[in-house]
Order: C-alpha cells, then sequence, then structure tokens
C-alpha cells in the first residue's frame, strides 16, 4: 500500500544542512528497504495557483487555496505493508526532517 507523507511546517526553505544531511540518510533508508516511492520539497503556498475549471472558463486564482499557520512544505510517497509499518518509518522521517508528519493512506488505482 502506498502512503502520502505532508511535511508540516509553518515557514518556507527553513531546513538546515544538519537536517538535510538527516533526510538524505533516511531516504537512503527507505530506497535499501524498498519503501521509496518518490519526495520532493515544495515552494512556499504564495507561488501557488489555484484553478478552477468547474464552469463554462476556467479562474486562475494566486496563491493557496486556503489561508493557513501551517502547510505542506514537502512530500514522501512509500510504500509499506500497512500502516503500522508506515508509522514506524516516518517516525523515523520525523526526527530526521525535524518536522511534524501527516500520514495518509493513498486510494488504491480503479480496477
Amino acid at each position: 500500500m502506498q502512503y502520502l507523507v505532508n511535511v508540516i511546517d509553518s515557514r518556507s526553505e527553513s531546513g538546515t544542512a544538519e537536517e538535510a544531511v538527516a533526510i538524505d540518510a533516511f531516504n537512503e533508508k527507505l530506497v535499501a528497504g524498498g519503501h521509496w516511492v518518490f519526495a520532493a520539497g515544495l515552494a512556499d503556498p504564495t507561488a501557488s495557483t489555484v484553478v478552477d475549471g468547474r464552469g463554462d472558463e476556467p479562474i486562475f486564482t494566486d496563491g493557496p487555496f486556503t489561508e493557513a499557520k501551517e502547510w505542506a512544505a514537502g512530500l514522501w510517497i512509500i510504500e509499506a505493508s500497512d500502516l503500522d509499518v508506515a508509522l514506524k518509518l516516518m517516525a523515523e522521517g520525523s526526527k530526521a526532517c525535524n518536522r511534524r508528519l501527516e500520514i495518509r493512506p493513498m486510494l488504491p488505482p480503479p480496477a
């Protein structure tokens, strides 16, 4: 099963050099254990664009879709046999990046 892991922060590009080293080591562990799918940092929410294409013409709005004190500053997509494995892995990920994480199961693809 795959899990989306959001890295929660209240600042953009706030990682330190020491955190980068720890994250790289953690990512290597994910790869070695067969859990790695994808990971990336995200730009500040003010760099986002919201697209609403539900009407006759699409509407493009600058900035985040909602104001928030915290946001997803990065993400992992991991593979784990179950939630317990994902939680154990990402407890280490939280320590490595020095941030809180939100772990959410991804829905399976349509049959």
